[in-house]
């Protein structure tokens, strides 16, 4: 299974759920599979998307999910130590870990290799780490919903990118129909 695949797995999972999903092509590739105002699509900051979702989690009482793949919270570790330290029981970080930087070209990182991002979630003291396999996500996503305590999945998938239009959404569009499914 590649990216995609867990998406289209998890898009019945996630509907109606506060969502914030990584820049690039995982963006694009929920709004071709699953678009949902409930949606917030990430388009130009990379490694921000577990802070931006995580900060959304602080601030009011529904679930929020981020969706985040390995690459870019590589280039965010500050947020691990972050969130273990500000713990949010309405927040789920789910990171596609597919081994590279997907949306640039499939360049491998470091957790294709020898880094565990489930054992520096642990590490920075994040206390519900839980790592699957690619097929095994949905029945993860769903456990963390129904329980009521902050959650990182480590999702391990293959790297690989489907064909997927841009999105040719305005950016103030899409904050602002976020933004109204956050206050509803």
């Amino acid at each position: 299974m590649i990216r995609s695949d867990i998406l289209k797995d998890i898009a019945p999972i996630l509907r109606d759920q506060l969502v914030v999903c990584n820049i690039g092509l995982p963006s694009q590739e929920m709004h071709l599979i699953d678009d949902q105002p409930t949606n917030f699509y990430m388009l130009g900051t990379m490694g921000l998307s577990s802070s931006i979702g995580f900060g959304l989690a602080l601030a009011q009482d529904k679930k929020v999910i981020s969706i985040d793949g390995d690459g870019s919270v590589l280039t965010n570790f500050g947020t691990l130590p972050t969130i273990a330290n500000n713990v949010a029981d309405n927040f789920i970080l789910l990171i596609v870990d597919n081994g590279s930087y997907g949306s640039t070209g499939d360049q491998p990182t470091y957790a294709g290799k020898k880094t565990s991002l489930a054992a520096v979630a642990r590490a920075c003291g994040c206390e519900n780490v839980v790592e699957v396999q690619a097929e095994d996500t949905g029945k993860a996503l769903q456990d963390a919903l129904d329980g009521d305590k902050m959650t990182i999945i480590v999702a391990k998938c293959e790297s690989g990118n489907i064909k997927v239009p841009v999105i040719t959404m305005d950016p103030v569009v899409i904050r602002d129909r976020f933004m109204k499914s956050v206050q509803a």
